[in-house]
């Protein structure tokens, strides 16, 4: 194995495995798996001589992995019903709108559905660093919200997808008065002002941090980036429910996991099946995981571990792939696309599994099935 390749191993490993580590860490973790986002194809470009054709779409494909990660753990770590429906409305508002964009490439569409979710979401695991998030208010939550989605996302959905401004160049070119190939040492040297006004900006954050820790409420326990330290404020301690087969959860997930194989799909190269094809692919394999797992936990049949569960649902949905395929005599799949669908179905799906029954356990108004 070249250099190159070891490099690339790494990195793509690092952004399959990294958001894993938000049902734990969900802080530290979604943070390294928003600056790994924004830093891999730079390190590829440096350290590499790597031919990068076709990745982008690839790296779209796991910005929307991780993102579905976060919003997976929001199951098993927040109780608060109320900032859990908020979460699922900006998460699922997002979701339609990459889709609704990546298949007509109107790129005004990202400005009108914003990722107000991620950001929502590290400010609420802000908080639960040493505070009970369940302290904040409904208000508080609404307008956390909104003002992460008025004066955060709406202007950096502008820069990137409307203006279509490359940070970089821009600082060089607009602010430093350099050119863009100048290097970073002499474009600072030339212009020693910006450098203490970045001193002074590094010495008003430090005095606002010191400020807001000053005023903010006592902690309600030692901060920790750990959320099983702090199991009040998450639902590792819930009764899981028992899983019925015709549950709204079940179109939950089945709407979750076609949205997410869309959007695959138009980003990743050589896939051309059509959005309805796939989600009616993708809702006869939840549905047909879903009569397995119903199967199994009627025999009093549970699974361990969530690995054991993965490699389970991957067999299962490997049958099901094939004997669909068979049936349909689908030639033109392209193996690869197909594989990597597989895995990140039956990834999904296991998780969701995994961690529904603690939701419902806590908020069963989200995703309850309606009175009869």
């Amino acid at each position: 194995m070249s250099s190159d390749e070891l490099i690339f191993l790494i990195v793509v490993a690092a952004r399959l495995g990294i958001p894993l580590l938000i049902f734990r860490y969900p802080l530290p973790a979604i943070l390294a798996a928003l600056v790994l986002d924004a830093a891999d194809q730079t390190i590829f470009q440096q350290y590499t001589d790597l031919d990068l054709t076709g990745y982008q779409g690839y790296d779209k494909a796991l910005d929307v992995y991780y993102l579905s990660i976060a919003y997976l753990s929001t199951f098993r770590n927040w109780r608060d019903p109320f900032a859990a429906r908020v979460a699922q409305l900006l998460w699922y508002y997002r979701l339609v709108g990459v889709v609704a964009f990546e298949l007509t490439q109107v790129r005004a569409l990202l400005l009108i559905f914003p990722n107000t979710f991620e950001y929502f979401f590290i400010a609420y695991e802000v908080v639960r660093l040493a505070w009970n998030p369940e302290r904040l208010t409904h208000r508080r939550v609404i307008g956390m919200a909104a003002f992460i989605w008025v004066f955060v996302k709406l202007p950096q959905e502008w820069w990137i997808h409307i203006a279509q401004l490359d940070f970089t160049d821009f600082m060089k070119e607009d602010v430093l008065g350099v050119t863009v190939d100048t290097s970073w040492g002499d474009a600072l040297g030339e212009n020693l002002w910006f450098v203490g006004l970045m001193v002074v900006l590094a010495v008003v954050v430090v005095i606002g941090v010191r400020w807001a820790i000053r005023t903010a409420p006592a902690p309600d326990w030692p901060a920790s980036i750990d959320v099983d330290r702090h199991p009040q404020s998450t639902c590792v301690d819930a009764d899981p429910q028992p899983v019925r087969l015709w549950e709204w959860d079940l179109a939950e997930k089945a709407l979750f996991s076609s949205l997410v194989a869309i959007i695959f799909a138009q980003v990743i190269p050589n896939t051309d099946s059509t959005p309805l094809q796939l989600t009616f692919t993708v809702s006869v394999i939840v549905v047909a995981n879903a009569a397995v797992s119903q199967w199994l936990a009627r025999r009093g049949r549970s699974w361990e571990t969530t690995a054991r569960q993965f490699g389970a649902m991957v067999a299962v949905n490997g049958v099901i792939v094939l004997v669909y395929f068979t049936l349909f005599r689908r030639d033109d799949v392209d193996e690869n696309a197909a594989l990597f669908f597989l895995l990140l179905l039956s990834l999904i799906v296991t998780l969701y599994d995994r961690y529904r029954p603690l939701r419902t356990a806590r908020y069963p108004e989200i995703g309850a099935a309606p009175a009869t």
